[in-house]
């Protein structure tokens, strides 16, 4: 009998065969190093814009309230990468870009449920914030932060998680904590979340490098919960101490659904972008 690792990778390649691209129903975001990208000052990235058309959150702009330094939250663009095949990353190193849409962003935690994928590496952490090193999030900026984050601990073990609003607590009930396994440096790797659509309670599982999910938690939905600005880079648009919760690290290919993808499309779109990016 073959296991269902195996199942899962014959179905990869059938979806794969019949259909070379990513799934497009629901894709609210697609931020590629390869396109989109705005320089200033060289290799500095000022705009990053969401190539799915249709979606009204257009673009991940620099943010310099709070710094310092102008510009100093600028990541770089690396061109062809070589451990990506010849493609380009981002490099992160406390910084970010952040959608200034308020709205676009609200449903994939408060019922509709969502899929996000990135292609990432990861760097030495500096400490902000003990084991919070976010590559991505929506949290509002203020009362009990609720919204999606993915994150890595100072170890570089990943995590993310949804927060609904109903309690500030780190972790609990409301506010889980859903672990990887820790991530080489260095190396790209394929990180995804998926989490559960309805109201109640809702799965959440965390995918890397596999369609098997590495871990799992329940989570209660409240459609009351109100996330705000989408960032890249950190948790969100973290004005007050910018960079003090973000990641270092590299960002090839960063994409979300506004709803869970079946095993069979997530599948397949991991290993489309491992073919796209990774070497065998």
């Amino acid at each position: 009998m073959k296991s269902t690792a195996s199942l899962i990778a014959l179905l990869c390649t059938a979806a794969l065969a019949a259909a070379d691209e990513l799934p497009a129903k629901g894709l609210v975001l697609d931020l590629d190093a390869a396109k989109g990208v705005t320089l200033e000052d060289g290799d500095k990235v000022a705009v990053w814009r969401n190539q799915v058309a249709a979606s009204p959150a257009k673009d991940f702009v620099k943010r310099d309230e709070g710094r310092k330094e102008p510009g100093s939250g600028r990541p770089t663009l690396r061109k062809e990468v070589a451990e990506l095949k010849g493609k380009p990353s981002l490099v992160f190193l406390q910084q970010e870009l952040v959608c200034l849409d308020e709205d676009t962003f609200d449903g994939l935690s408060t019922g509709k449920g969502h899929t996000w994928l990135a292609v990432l590496a990861v760097k030495e952490q500096r400490v902000g914030l003990k084991d919070v090193n976010s590559f991505f999030g929506n949290l509002r900026n203020g009362g009990k932060y609720e919204g999606v984050w993915g994150c890595l601990n100072d170890d570089n073990t990943p995590w993310w998680g949804v927060r609904n609003g109903l309690t500030f607590g780190r972790f609990d009930v409301n506010n889980p904590q859903v672990l990887g396994p820790k991530l080489e440096t260095g190396k790209f790797h394929l990180v995804a979340g998926r989490m559960g659509a309805g109201s109640g309670t809702v799965k959440l599982e965390f995918f890397v490098n596999s369609p098997v999910a590495v871990a799992a938690a329940d989570f209660p939905v409240s459609a009351e919960a109100d996330p705000s600005r989408m960032a890249v880079g950190q948790e969100r648009d973290a004005i007050q101490h910018p960079g003090h919760e973000s990641f270092d690290g590299e960002i090839a290919r960063f994409l979300i659904w506004e709803r869970p993808l079946d095993d069979k499309e997530l599948a397949a779109a991991l290993e489309l972008l491992r073919a796209t990016y990774l070497a065998k």
